[in-house]
């Protein structure tokens, strides 16, 4: 199924939408009629244009299945017209009509309450998305809290005695902790302590490919309805594979030529001593979300048992808040940005590839966290509001914004180790900055990631198990086996 099959069946089920919510809808019945027959007529098109592109009639094999098709769709739009022909009615009718009971759910009449006025529904919009803040915060905090946070990211780099080590702790840090701002921050204080800086590269890498399991829990939020949870975890899985990538080009080629350590210390005389500034005054989204985050950790500190129990139990609420979210933030984007508002949003979305990735980069120094801003795309992109190749720039606009908190910070650092901090972070941005130009700018190389992510996308709506063994086998699993490998053999 390509994007433009997936568009056309995600713009059917909105008009589905509209139709309902206009039958229901206390109009004038002209204005009813008009409204109805356009929206007929756009479905009509759209259902020609989805057959034409399904099936091919020439196809002998698919022959059987094209006439079936299409006879099913012809009596569905002969039954669409009668039942609209059927709706309007004289003004009389409308007051002496009594309301047809209720043959939705509690939860479905709430969304389509709330989608009635634009002010209401841009409200509850407002809150599905602070909801998912909050969760993704939860998530974050609960791991964080419960495997040590900084401490265990330190324990784990005592592993990295050689490159891969390295990558791979990087990693397992990065996902433990749910956060890449603390691994590299770690990173910076390690070789700031003397850590060399051979050693510090791989363990960057590894937190770039870390980061991206969060938006990529976020995607499982939409793993109830199958075209949406498709589009969403391609959204998320095409910024794993824009890592790995760049991964497999860059390690090798550093430990070849050791170019960025280079580099980093050519810009770092310049740069080191210039006195800093932290950016922690920009972020607006910490002062609204902690909180209340806070006050929900603190209640389920409350549990009596062990810690861990508590801070289990806090992860596994985070993980329901960002399901329960993303099913309402999406079924309530289907409802609102349908007609003109949707072809307005998909123009102030579909920038062009540099802007896009700006955007992402200034959101990004603006949050101070990528897995804040990559999350909150994947539920555009499942909505069908986003495509992929406009997800694609706007996180790599991510991946380069999450360096730059951490580089301002750096240069205010004083101190016997100051440089080395200097030079780590110099190279976390190098690194990202030279994949981005590199992977993004070559169409041969910009089209891995995206097949990647489409293809796996496939699979796993197809088979939804597979989608949780990608997340556990490939950012826990196999880090831990090649640690208890490494371990066993040492």
């Amino acid at each position: 199924m390509n994007e433009r099959q997936l568009s056309l069946e995600s713009r059917l089920l909105q008009l589905q939408d509209e139709i309902k919510r206009l039958e229901a809808s206390p109009l004038p019945p002209a204005q009813l009629k008009a409204k109805l027959q356009t929206l007929c007529a756009e479905r009509a098109e759209l259902e020609a244009a989805l057959i034409n592109l399904v099936v091919d009639p020439k196809n002998d094999v698919l022959s059987e299945a094209w006439s079936g098709f299409r006879e099913g769709l012809l009596a569905a739009v002969q039954s669409l017209e009668a039942t609209l022909r059927g709706t309007v009615t004289p003004p009389s009718d409308f007051a002496a009509s009594e309301p047809a009971a209720p043959t939705e759910g509690l939860l479905t009449r709430g969304l389509n309450w709330l989608s009635r006025r634009p002010l209401t529904a841009w409200l509850g919009t407002l809150v599905f998305v602070y909801l998912l803040l909050i969760a993704v915060s939860a998530l974050g905090s609960g791991f964080s809290a419960l495997f040590g946070g900084a401490q265990a990211a330190k324990e784990l780099f005592s592993f990295a005695t050689n490159p891969f080590m390295g990558l791979l702790m990087g990693m397992l840090a990065t996902a433990v902790i749910q956060s890449s701002s603390t691994t590299t921050s770690v990173i910076v204080a390690l070789c700031a302590a003397g850590l060399p800086i051979s050693t510090a590269i791989p363990m960057i890498m590894g937190a770039n490919i870390g980061t991206s399991v969060t938006n990529t829990l976020v995607s499982l939020g939409h793993i109830g309805h199958k075209r949406e949870f498709r589009r969403a975890f391609a959204a998320a899985t095409v910024h794993d594979f824009f890592n790995i990538l760049t991964v497999i080009i860059f390690l090798p080629t550093e430990m070849a030529f050791g170019w960025l350590e280079r580099l980093s210390a050519l810009l770092t005389g310049p740069l080191s001593g210039t006195g800093g500034f932290s950016l922690k005054s920009l972020n607006f989204i910490a002062p609204l979300t902690k909180p209340a985050e806070h006050t929900l950790h603190a209640l389920f500190r409350i549990l009596p048992g062990p810690h861990w129990v508590a801070e289990g139990a806090y992860v596994l609420f985070g993980l329901l808040l960002i399901f329960a979210a993303i099913f309402l933030l999406g079924a309530l984007l289907r409802r609102l940005l349908t007609g003109r508002a949707e072809r307005i949003f998909r123009a102030a979305v579909g920038l062009n590839p540099l802007a896009a990735i700006c955007s992402g980069m200034l959101i990004t120094v603006l949050v101070q966290s990528s897995s804040t801003t990559t999350s909150l795309v994947v539920p555009l992109a499942g909505a069908g509001l986003m495509r992929l190749k406009r997800v694609f720039p706007f996180t790599l606009g991510a991946n380069i914004g999450t360096c730059v908190t951490a580089l301002l910070a750096s240069m205010a650092i004083t101190g016997e180790g100051a440089v080395w901090g200097l030079q780590i972070a110099l190279i976390h941005l190098l690194f990202n900055v030279a994949g981005v130009v590199i992977i993004f700018g070559l169409p041969l190389l910009r089209r891995i990631p995206l097949a990647c992510a489409a293809s796996l996308a496939k699979l796993a709506c197809e088979r939804r198990a597979l989608a949780f063994l990608y997340i556990v086998g490939t950012f826990f699993l196999l880090p831990l086996l090649c640690l208890g490998i490494y371990r066993l053999f040492a």
